[in-house]
């Protein structure tokens, strides 16, 4: 049993909770926000946020990774995000090459795998290399899948499948009418995924409460958590209340939870 400690916001106790090993999630995805208010916050430059976020990344990936979370998704860029300033934007498209740097050995002695999905042809060279780097040198890691959506956008990606599927139709090696959820589903950058695709939690930090463009089709029946900690303060614990968070909801997928007694 994982135990944890947390700080009653009500009554201001620290109490101990404990997470049942049986209900942790398979798949949880998160939408790292706040790295600029972080920084702001203290005086200093974005770019500051950005690093501790990066720390933050390694911190969260191993915690997950020792609690049994299989596939972590996190939203590394998003397609919008080239509209930032171009000096941020270039630092952004540094921290790949140097997050994977320093951190692959370490995932290789957690036995975590690196996959990467979104348009990755669109970034820098060097980024491409990073990450292609990360994608091989962990390729026979066996543990949990540490998943980073990079120029990654959920309108984009359903866009590309059904332009997939339509090429597919126009060959004549489709039927319209076979087009289902599966078929939609093998086309989505998550297929090789397989069962684990869909995430059971999605946290998004900083407070704020929308999907900003992420995974719109595979968070269908996904549990949202909302914290108001800012991306370079989340850690194990915010991980572990997340998670606790998550076991105490009733998961119905739009049927009815059976009477009891």
């Amino acid at each position: 049993m994982f135990s944890f400690l947390n700080k009653n916001q009500s009554t201001g106790e620290v109490e101990e909770l404990h997470l049942d090993e049986a209900n942790i999630p398979a798949h949880v995805a998160i939408i790292m926000d706040g790295n600029g208010r972080w920084a702001q916050q203290r005086h200093l430059p974005r770019i500051a946020g950005h690093k501790q976020g990066m720390d933050t990344v390694k911190t969260v990936a191993t915690a997950a990774s020792h609690l049994g979370v299989k596939v972590l998704t996190l939203y590394a860029f998003s397609t919008e995000n080239w509209k930032r300033p171009t000096a941020e934007v270039n630092y952004l498209m540094k921290l790949p090459v140097d997050f994977f740097g320093t951190f692959v050995p370490d995932l290789i002695k957690n036995n975590i795998r690196v996959k990467v999905m979104g348009y990755t042809d669109k970034l820098p060279a060097a980024t491409q290399k990073a990450v292609r780097d990360a994608i091989a040198d962990t390729a026979n890691c066996t543990g949990m899948v540490l998943n980073f959506a990079l120029n990654y956008g959920g309108r984009a990606e359903i866009v590309t499948a059904v332009q997939k599927l339509a090429e597919a139709v126009k060959a004549g090696k489709l039927d319209p009418a076979a087009i289902d959820e599966v078929a939609i589903d093998q086309q989505l950058m998550t297929a090789d995924l397989a069962e684990l695709r869909d995430p059971d939690l999605l946290i998004r930090t900083s407070g704020e409460e929308r999907l900003s463009n992420f995974m719109l089709w595979q968070v269908a029946y996904s549990e949202f958590v909302f914290t108001q900690q800012h991306w370079p303060d989340f850690d194990q614990t915010a991980l572990e209340q997340a998670i606790y968070e998550y076991q105490q909801r009733h998961r119905r997928f739009g049927g009815l939870t059976p009477a009891k007694g």
